[in-house]
């Protein structure tokens, strides 16, 4: 029904839905992108299931979703679960892992855009200042601290905080590298200025040290009604 680049406006996909299928039916977009119809279809009290290739879509929708209906539980299919998917995710398909593991410290993708790298992620700074952790994601299976080089160039005032992504651990000469960057202080509170997190760390829910996040995405206006729970693959 929907992709990135033919958005409909969500009263045209609630017009359709409430015309062709009942409460509890389930609605299948096979194309998500950026799940305005199953946005409706959670609106409208229907089951529903989003299909899309590309784990920025899924990402997205699911924070949309989120945004909208507090408390939602969604089932994503497809995104790696332990170590073994995840090398298998960077060995085909080295974008989608970026992706993936960017959209695992909840943070915004860039698609390897200049000096933001692979993703950034906004913080408050005392006073109300924004400032943003620039990440790297490496799915290579070689490792060494020109990685950590890379990210210390991309590291400035506005972007005091730097993150590396490894699939394998680190060298014991990064380790060194990103302790010799020192730490970045705000608020009376000491955060690691370079932060080596490895994909084992990810599937375990580690997340970036840093002052109070502030979501990079706009959020979605919370829906009034609540249907049924909904399923991504």
């Amino acid at each position: 029904m929907t992709n990135l680049s033919t958005q409909k406006p969500l009263a045209l996909l609630e017009r359709i839905i409430n015309a062709s299928s009942n409460p509890g039916d389930i609605v299948l977009d096979p194309f998500c992108g950026r799940g305005t119809a199953v946005h409706a279809a959670q609106k409208l009290g229907r089951r529903w299931l989003g299909i899309d290739v590309t784990h920025l879509a899924i990402s997205l929708i699911r924070r949309r979703m989120q945004d909208a209906f507090p408390g939602i539980h969604i089932e994503t299919i497809g995104e790696p679960k332990d170590l073994a998917s995840a090398q298998e995710l960077a060995a085909t398909k080295p974008r989608q892992f970026e992706y993936w593991a960017v959209d695992r410290l909840n943070a915004q993708p860039t698609g390897g855009k200049g000096k933001d790298l692979d993703g950034v992620k906004p913080f408050i700074e005392f006073g109300g200042k924004v400032r943003r952790a620039v990440i790297s994601v490496k799915g290579t299976k070689v490792v060494n601290p020109e990685m950590i080089r890379e990210v210390l160039g991309a590291m400035d005032e506005e972007k005091p905080i730097g993150v590396l992504v490894l699939l394998t651990p680190p060298t014991s000469g990064m380790i060194t590298a990103a302790a010799a960057a020192g730490f970045y202080e705000a608020s009376g509170q000491k955060y690691p200025r370079v932060q080596i997190i490895t994909v084992s760390d990810l599937l375990t829910g580690r997340q970036i040290e840093m002052p109070a996040p502030r979501s990079p995405f706009a959020q979605a206006p919370v829906e009034r009604e609540v249907g049924q729970q909904g399923r991504l693959g």
